[in-house]
Formats: structure tokens, sequence, C-alpha cells
């Protein structure tokens, strides 16, 4: 996918979601459990998740083929309305990989496998059970029926929300599990502390149990990074909106004083006009006596 002119613009890290859907036992009770299907043989899966495809920080967790279709997996700690955008990017990526081989000229149909986009939500701001985002939301000029459009599917899965999709798939839900506890004991214990503490607990639960023995490190390492990296993403949105608040009320408060002058100069125009020099002396004094000026000379 990448030239020899072509540079990557971050480090590709993968997330604990991939590490634990990337085994196809677990993928596949996840597609059977989205699709209503019921295929037991994991090998029927093909995962095409393109490792290198990353460019501009944007990058797809779990991509893979089965019974036709491209389906196209990710989590998400953050409400992100540019969804639809990434996945266009990655989708892109993936159909000329899947079609490098065929004549894009020719008068012959070449047959794509059809597209599904999910996403996974389990942050901490309440999102419904389910959200659908459009690419043409960002479309500039509102159309009917636009050219180009992409459909993703958000789907909440804290505690509460799908709980038959997390009934029918043991795998997301001990991930959801697993993640909540970290979040959870990060509110009171040092994060690495708070880490192994929730893989310790789910490992004597029989949550997540074969994975967290056997990636144990490597799984604490992503949960950490994760954390740290929701948090961070967390914070500056917050700092964002507290300084957004701060300019607001500054502009706020200069838009109120500049038009009580502009009223002030127009009532003592007005009343000067009037030759009422005593109503102008007693409304320099009296703001009630003043209000009642403005309000005769229909001044707003």
């Amino acid at each position: 996918m990448l030239s020899k002119n072509e540079t990557v613009n971050r480090t590709y890290r993968s997330t604990v979601f991939e590490m634990v859907f990337q085994e196809k036992p677990a993928l596949l009770s996840l597609y059977n459990a989205m699709n209503g299907t019921d295929y037991k043989d994991p090998e029927l899966l093909t995962i095409n998740t393109l490792k290198n495809a990353i460019y501009m920080s944007i990058h797809n967790d779990i991509s893979f083929l089965i019974d036709f279709r491209l389906n196209l997996y990710e989590h998400q700690s953050t409400d992100n309305p540019n969804l639809p955008l990434r996945f266009l990017m990655y989708v892109a990526d993936l159909y000329s990989v899947l079609t490098k081989d065929k004549n894009l000229y020719g008068t012959k149909r070449i047959p794509l496998p059809t597209p599904q986009f999910i996403v996974f939500y389990n942050g901490w701001k309440q999102v419904p059970e389910e959200q659908i985002l459009k690419l043409s939301a960002s479309f500039l000029i509102p159309e009917t029926e636009p050219s180009l459009e992409l459909i993703v599917r958000v789907l909440n899965i804290n505690a509460g929300h799908n709980q038959k999709l997390l009934n029918d798939c043991r795998d997301l839900r001990e991930y959801a599990e697993y993640t909540h506890r970290v979040r959870t004991y990060a509110e009171t214990f040092p994060l690495e502390e708070a880490v192994e503490l929730a893989i310790t607990e789910c490992i004597h639960e029989g949550i997540l149990k074969e994975f967290l023995e056997k990636h144990r490190l490597e799984a604490k390492k992503m949960s950490i990074y994760e954390y740290d990296a929701e948090k961070h993403m967390r914070m500056e949105r917050e700092e964002c909106t507290a300084e957004g608040r701060a300019q607001g009320m500054k502009e706020g408060i200069k838009q109120g004083v500049q038009q009580g002058l502009r009223q002030s100069n127009e009532l003592t125009l007005r009343l000067l006009e009037a030759k009422r020099y005593e109503d102008l002396e007693r409304a320099a004094r009296e703001d009630g006596y003043q209000k009642r000026l403005l309000e005769e000379f229909g001044i707003s």
C-alpha cells in the first residue's frame, strides 16, 4: 500500500478490542451475534485489516470477509461525528487491494463484497442505544439523494444497553465489562494499579480469562495507553469548552458595554434636540429614570 516515497504519520498501535477480536473464534461469534447467523467454522473468515494503511492517524480496528460481506468493526470510547469519513477513506483502500488485479476500465462489472460499518461504543458519555451516522451529514450543500453516502451504525455496549447483543456474544460482553472495570478503578487508584487490579479480578472471575492469561503484559500496556489517550482527549475537550465559555462571557460583556454606550449616546442626542436639559441631568443621575426615557424614545 505504501510507495517508497510515502510515509506513515504515526506508529500503529493496536487496541485491546482489536487484540480480543483478532482471534477468529471470537470474531465469528461477534459476527453471528450481529447478523443472526450461526456459522461454526472460524476459517470461513478472512481477516483483511490493513496494518500499513494509516494516513493522517486514520485506521480501522478490524476488517474481514465472510458471506460476501466486507465487515469493518471498531470500538470507540469518544463520541466522533467523523466516523463515516474515516470509514470512507479506509474502505477505499480495502477495495483498492481487493480489485488490484481487476480491469477497472473493462466492460465487465467487477463484483464487490457488500460493506457493513459497525462501531462499538463504550465511553463515559451517555449516548443512545444505537446511533446512525451518515457521511452526507457533513456535506456543505444538503441533498435529498446525495451522490455519495456511507452509513455507520454506532452501538452502545455499556451496561444496560444492547443487552441481547451482549448476551449473544460472550467475548463482547466480557470485553465491555473489563474496560468498565479499568475506568472505574482508575478513578480511585493510580492507572497502572487500576489496570492490574482489573486484570487480576477478571481472570479470577473468568472474564476474558484465557485472553488475559495469554496476553497479560500486552493487554496491560494497551489498556494504560488507551485510558491515557481517552483521558487526554476528554481533558482537552473540557479545557476547550471552558475556554470557549470564558471567551463567550468576555465577548458578551464587551458587547453589552458597547450597546449601553450606544443607547446612552443616542438618548443624550434626543434629549438635547428636544431641549430637555433637566431630563438629561436626571437621567445621568438615576438609572431607573434613564430606562424610562429609553423606553419613551423607543431606543433598544
